[in-house]
């Protein structure tokens, strides 16, 4: 089995029709958006053709994607805890996690997040009525336990209810949260009487040196949620299908979703995700090791094009936060807030103008993010260098 990422020229992934590839013009190399330049794992693409060849395109049915979940968590993680029984279908993560703060929070209560994280985590929590409160990373790019204490207390303040929806791995910064991290967000958790709902997409993606830790796996949790998918780390987002999880303790919450909420889920999208997660992982392996690869070579392309970049090389995702604050760039009239994925100021503009090269603008991630740029290395080695190194050119003619 090769390499998933060298396995696809430009010209054939400039054929594709996904936002990655459609939004810029053809001139631009994108590494922006959460989507992978790899062919699709040989298990998926047959579930997939089978399924069309036999006209399997109903209803989704059964709990097959959740019991994937769960033997895949026993193998890949040491996590036995995950019980079918406490998982239900949501369309995909982000409207799974709206659908569970709806089951315990109420409209103008707080959600509290780990700025400057994924995008939609405003977005999404905004739209539907929720308070978004901010417990900055600390300079480290880890989460502040003792900011986070504070924002839960603020949070409750006046007795109103609050949770906290944690991205485990973190996005942007790439770090993954330890189990004694975990632990202590759990404890702060119990003791303000916050709900914690945990995004884990991107938990099968941790990279060699470090270790995924499922956030209901450890004790203090076991009234929180996961809401998870196998659609990073297969590069499945097309294929809508993800699993929202409760603890022990939250079992009785989730059978409070409504019913008509599984029924976003795409039956083509169980079958792919199913078929990921069961005999997907010596295609993730591969995955993972060709990752590892480019997030060696990118830190060897900054350093040589971009030595005024800061960046800390990621422990999980495929995403690299990069602080490009000492390069001078403006941030703009643009840079007011959490945006949209596609807004774009400071750095992500001059390299997107200048170096046609397409980056997510960091002040769309919240507080802490102006300065910065999203970097996604899941392309080939080729267009990395040629991304960075056109970065570096852009920099050094202005």
């Amino acid at each position: 089995m090769a390499n998933p990422l060298e396995q696809l020229d430009l010209h054939e992934l400039r054929q594709r029709t996904s936002l990655k590839w459609r939004t810029h013009p053809p001139d631009v190399l994108p590494l922006w958006v959460a989507e992978m330049d790899a062919v699709l794992a040989e298990p998926v693409a047959e579930t997939l053709r089978e399924a069309i060849a036999r006209g399997d395109t109903g209803y989704p049915s059964g709990t097959a994607y959740a019991e994937a979940l769960a033997d895949f968590a026993q193998r890949r993680w040491g996590w036995s805890g995950l019980d079918v029984a406490r998982t239900a279908l949501v369309p995909d993560v982000m409207l799974g996690i709206v659908e569970v703060l709806r089951l315990v929070t109420e409209r103008g209560d707080t959600v509290v997040v780990s700025s400057p994280v994924y995008p939609p985590f405003y977005a999404f929590v905004g739209h539907d009525g929720r308070r978004v409160a901010e417990a900055p990373l600390g300079p480290d790019g880890r989460v502040d336990l003792a900011v986070l204490d504070e924002t839960f207390a603020r949070a409750r303040t006046h007795g109103r209810g609050a949770a906290y929806l944690m991205s485990n791995p973190h996005n942007p910064t790439g770090a993954v949260h330890s189990r004694a991290e975990l632990e202590g967000i759990a404890e702060l958790a119990r003791r303000h009487g916050v709900r914690v709902v945990s995004d884990e997409i991107h938990g099968p993606l941790v990279l060699p040196g470090a270790s995924f830790t499922p956030y209901l796996s450890v004790a203090g949790a076991e009234d929180a949620f996961v809401v998870t998918s196998a659609s990073k780390a297969w590069n499945l987002a097309g294929l809508k299908a993800a699993l929202a999880v409760a603890g022990p303790e939250a079992a009785a919450d989730l059978a409070n979703l409504p019913e008509e909420v599984g029924h976003g889920a795409s039956h083509l999208g169980i079958l792919a995700h199913t078929a990921a997660l069961r005999d997907g992982e010596p295609w993730l392996d591969e995955l993972i090791a060709g990752l590892d690869e480019n997030r060696t070579l990118l830190g060897s392309l900054l350093a040589e094009h971009l030595p005024g970049v800061r960046w800390s090389p990621p422990e999980g995702t495929y995403l690299a936060w990069l602080d490009c604050r000492e390069l001078g760039l403006d941030e703009g009239e643009n840079a007011e807030g959490p945006g949209t994925v596609t807004d774009l100021a400071g750095p992500a503009r001059f390299f997107l103008d200048e170096a046609r090269v397409a980056l997510s603008s960091g002040h769309v991630f919240g507080t802490g993010g102006s300065g910065h740029a999203r970097l996604n290395f899941a392309t080939s080695q080729a267009i990395l260098t040629e991304a960075v190194t056109r970065m570096g050119q852009a920099l050094r003619g202005r």
